[in-house]
């Protein structure tokens, strides 16, 4: 007995590689391993697989399991676990301006314990870490309750000692190699199983091999491509991909009909979908919105580097306080840094999610918001994203290909009367006779007996009597109704009915009926043949040796029909910039036709095979040029993520399967459903409570508002902050006491930045939101040194009027120059916002909303007050002259005038603003 001992691969990657090409040669050869394993199985006879499994037809003994069950471990696979709130409420403190802000007040609190700064500090670290905090664990709890468990019990046949065998509903974390599963209709697949026995087995595997309708599994499949139907179980040799292997059912997929029983052959982490999960968990990689804010955090970090020391070194030494010269250096530190700027983020990100859950997505991780705004590509699924996820019976054709209602009849009669259960394609036949309001055909006819369907033979048949009225008397004759595969079913016709006569089916009509079979199918139908025969001996039973010499009707086609909006969403996602790829794992007939149905332009679509042969660099290259990708596993699918990763893409996947899992893990943005499996849900970052496309453009729409406001707030604050330690370096140079005192700073940035408070609530010009929107370091960087200067011409301006105009030009006036400039700096910070926040003109074609318009009024306003306040001589405050304000009005007036001026010429030279 070699196969009981799970083997899980350890060292899988190359130890020089990256994290995220570790992680996905880690997923690849674990999917290898298990697949070859799994292969093993459906390659040897059942028998065999048995005994390698020291297990019998009837089960394993309570004994035998409990002592499996110890050895192997419950039958789970791994999963990603929400960190305990205590790691959640830690990793919201987890920022390099959070860090710098801390630094910052520690050295202040060593400086001055008692200084008002430290808790200015201290309170705007507080407020973003636990507003990220809150709504993250907040959302992660409700993406918790999204988890909908579907079953825990599976029918297990087991033995009391020498007892015969009975059945039992076991938890399914308690299944364990080598114990016999019963099957049926609805059940999930509770572990890798070898099929026993099956009747009319059909399993859906959509979750792992992205396939709409469900396919027929059996336990004794034919032994080669060529080989003949047998009774016998010998194995198969047909394919190394386990998904496709007829006698293998794989944990994650279910019974759509019929009935089986299978052997458990490997559980929990040994399974196919317990060997891609295990590579799914821990860190995830880097996404674009990480690598955005560490970029502009590092840049605002170099500025602050670089004019610290040298504000701190031409005070010192114009000065010669060191001491005062070092605290007015700390200052400016925290001047130039928008401490702001972690709880403004989490605030706009916090905000997004709210609004995003009022279009039915939950927002996991609220950096995903961004990702979302930022998407160019957007990856998906097609069985439900752009499809109904649900058979229709697309046509019923005579056998030149023209529609024809008695085709119709007969597949209705065929599915109708048959008694077994009836499968999605016999619901479809049924509904679409319903929805069409045809005649009730069934009061006409009798049921006599049925031929049920089986794997061997493709095929069922039902025989009907037929009741005419001549002359008020009935007459009953019987008649043969096959349904089922094409090949199948031609293989036993003699005839035709050619429109409404019988004729022969010669080899050359033979091959043209043929050929309308096969055209469908390269439209991406699943097509059936349906055929007829007037019994000419009716009897009560009939048997297989009956489906012979049989006439051909005409055939049935089936698809997934596309979603009545699909085409009208994917238009708006264009719109918006968004390039929509489809990569499935159906086949390249039905992707291609479905893709076109809803206006893809499908050009050559990529199979998953093509994808294995090439190297990073060229998959590259036929990822940026390709539209649809069809029969891809899941690595090849993580792989095609990556590569429109390197070619500078922001990507997002949607996906509701086991087989998503590793792309959304990839992905930039994961959006999956709520009705996906634990997986994909616990992978994703965005859950859509509708797999609809209109509800993923909303969201696009909400990330760019979110990101727009705070890039918004970044270079307000930036380059308003660069402008006042330009004017602080100026006025160090030539003034002969502080130009504003340290404790002056921090309340100006203090009031400057409550006032911003409103950003998140602030609308972004119709024009913003139409493409896509990145992190740009450089463009905050040249927008810093370009904008910001333009207040320093002024604070200069207002340093020579309070200089000249209110003699303000010795130590003892230094307190009225200090605010004066105050009051001056203050209320264009914060006016020039109305400057900043749109590329338009201000006020007459784009106007703010009305928090921010409130919170720049009480900006304002506390500004003027505060050198008359209670607060004035603890601050350093006195009143200001009645004189002094034209002359403010004036200042700011030019100020904004000059901004409004430069802010088109900016545009006109980078044609870009925000």
């Amino acid at each position: 007995m070699t196969m009981l001992t799970p083997r899980t691969p350890t060292k899988l990657a190359p130890p020089g590689k990256g994290r995220r090409e570790r992680k996905a040669a880690e997923l690849e050869s674990r999917t290898r391993l298990a697949g070859e394993r799994l292969a093993g199985f459906s390659a040897r006879p059942g028998a065999q697989v048995l005994q390698d499994l020291s297990a019998t037809r009837n089960g394993l003994t309570h004994a035998e399991a409990a002592l499996r069950l110890e050895r192997h471990g419950a039958n789970v696979v791994a999963h990603e676990r929400a960190p305990r709130w205590w790691v959640q409420l830690a990793k919201a403190f987890r920022n390099p301006f959070i860090a710098v802000l801390v630094f910052l007040a520690a050295v202040m609190w060593w400086q001055d314990p008692a200084d008002p700064g430290v808790v200015i500090l201290s309170v705007m670290v507080g407020i973003s870490g636990l507003l990220r905090f809150w709504q993250e664990f907040r959302s992660g709890r409700a993406a918790d309750a999204l988890k909908k468990l579907v079953t825990t019990t599976c029918a297990v046949q087991r033995r009391a000692g020498g007892a015969g065998p009975t059945t039992l509903e076991v938890p399914m974390d308690q299944v364990v190699p080598g114990d016999v599963v019963k099957l049926a209709a609805g059940d999930l697949i509770p572990a890798d199983l070898r099929l026993i026995t099956s009747k009319d087995l059909m399993v859906g595997q959509a979750a792992l091999s992205g396939e709409s309708l469900p396919v027929a599994k059996a336990d004794a499949p034919p032994r080669s491509a060529g080989g003949t139907p047998s009774s016998e179980d010998l194995g198969q040799f047909e394919t190394t991909d386990p998904v496709e292997a007829d006698n293998l059912c794989l944990m994650g997929t279910s019974v759509t009909s019929g009935t089986a029983t299978g052997v458990v052959v490997a559980t929990g982490a040994d399974t196919y979908f317990g060997s891609m999960a295990g590579s799914l968990v821990g860190e995830r990689p880097q996404t674009n919105f990480d690598n955005g804010v560490r970029k502009v955090s590092l840049l605002l970090i170099r500025f602050m580097l670089v004019m610290v020391p040298v504000v701190f070194a031409i005070n010192g030494l114009t000065k010669g306080d060191w001491d005062e010269a070092f605290l007015f250096g700390i200052a400016v530190a925290v001047g130039l840094t928008p401490e702001m700027l972690p709880m403004v983020v989490s605030a706009n990100l916090a905000r997004g999610a709210v609004a995003m859950s009022r279009h039915k997505v939950v927002v996991k991780r609220l950096n995903a918001i961004q990702n979302l705004g930022a998407m160019d590509v957007l990856c998906t699924d097609k069985t439900g994203t752009l499809t109904e996820d649900r058979i229709v019976l697309d046509r019923y054709l005579d056998v030149h290909g023209n529609e024809d209602d008695e085709v119709l009849e007969y597949g209705y009669l065929n599915s109708h009367f048959q008694t077994g259960l009836k499968n999605l394609m016999d619901q479809a036949v049924i509904n679409r006779v319903n929805e069409a309001e045809e005649v009730v055909v069934d009061a006409r006819f009798s049921m006599v007996d049925e031929i049920p369907f089986d794997f061997a033979r493709r095929r069922m048949s039902v025989v009907l009597g037929r009741n005419s009225i001549v002359g008020g008397l009935g007459r009953s004759e019987h008649v043969m109704i096959t349904k089922g595969a094409v090949e199948e079913v031609l293989d036993l016709c003699t005839h035709m009915t050619d429109r409404g006569r019988k004729v022969e089916l010669t080899d050359q009509l033979r091959r043209h009926v043929t050929r309308i079979a096969e055209d469908n199918n390269r439209q991406g139908l699943r097509v059936l043949a349906v055929a007829t025969r007037t019994m000419s001996a009716p009897r009560d039973t009939y048997s297989i040796a009956d489906e012979d010499r049989l006439t051909l009707v005409g055939f049935l086609a089936f698809l997934d029909p596309p979603k009545a909006d699909a085409a009208r969403a994917l238009q708006a996602l264009a719109d918006k910039g968004i390039a929509v790829k489809v990569v499935t794992g159906d086949n390249d007939l039905v992707a291609a036709r479905v893709c076109a149905d809803v206006g893809i332009d499908v050009g050559h679509v990529v199979l998953g095979a093509e994808i294995d042969a090439l190297d990073d660099t060229a998959l590259r290259a036929l990822a940026a040029r390709t539209t649809v990708f069809a029969k891809v596993n899941p690595v090849q699918k993580a792989r095609i993520v990556r590569a429109l990763q390197a070619h500078g893409h922001t990507v997002g996947f949607l996906g509701d399967g086991i087989n998503d899992a590793a792309a959304l893990r990839d992905a930039d943005v994961g959006i999956s459903v709520d009705t996906a499996v634990d997986i994909a849900k616990e992978s994703a970052e965005i859950i859509l409570l509708e797999k609809d496309l209109t509800v993923l453009e909303q969201g696009v729409i909400q990330g760019r508002t979110t990101f727009g406001n705070t890039i918004k707030y970044i270079k307000m604050t930036a380059s308003s902050n660069f402008g006042n330690v330009f004017s602080v370096l100026v006025a160090s140079a030539f003034i002969p006491f502080q130009p504003m005192l340290a404790i002056m700073l921090l309340v100006q940035n203090l009031v400057y930045d409550i006032a911003q408070l409103a950003t998140p609530w602030d609308r972004m010009d119709e024009e913003y939101l139409r493409r896509p929107r990145n992190w740009d370091s450089k463009g905050i960087g040249r927008f810093m040194v370009c904008i910001g200067p333009i207040s320093s011409i002024f604070d200069i301006a207002m340093f020579v009027i309070m200089w000249n105009v209110f003699g303000a030009n010795s130590e003892a006036e230094q307190a009225l120059f200090q605010s004066g400039w105050f009051i001056e700096g203050l209320l264009s910070q914060t006016l020039i916002v109305h400057m900043i926040r749109t590329r338009k003109i201000p006020f007459i074609q784009s106007r703010a909303s009305w928090p921010v318009m409130v919170m720049t009024v009480l900006a304002v306003l506390t500004g003027l007050y505060l050198p008359f306040s209670p607060l004035a001589g603890s601050l350093g405050f006195v009143p200001l002259p009645a004189g002094y304000f034209p002359w403010l009005i004036g200042v700011l007036l030019a100020y904004c005038t000059l901004t409004q001026l430069l802010k088109t010429l900016y545009i006109r030279r980078f044609g870009t603003w925000l």
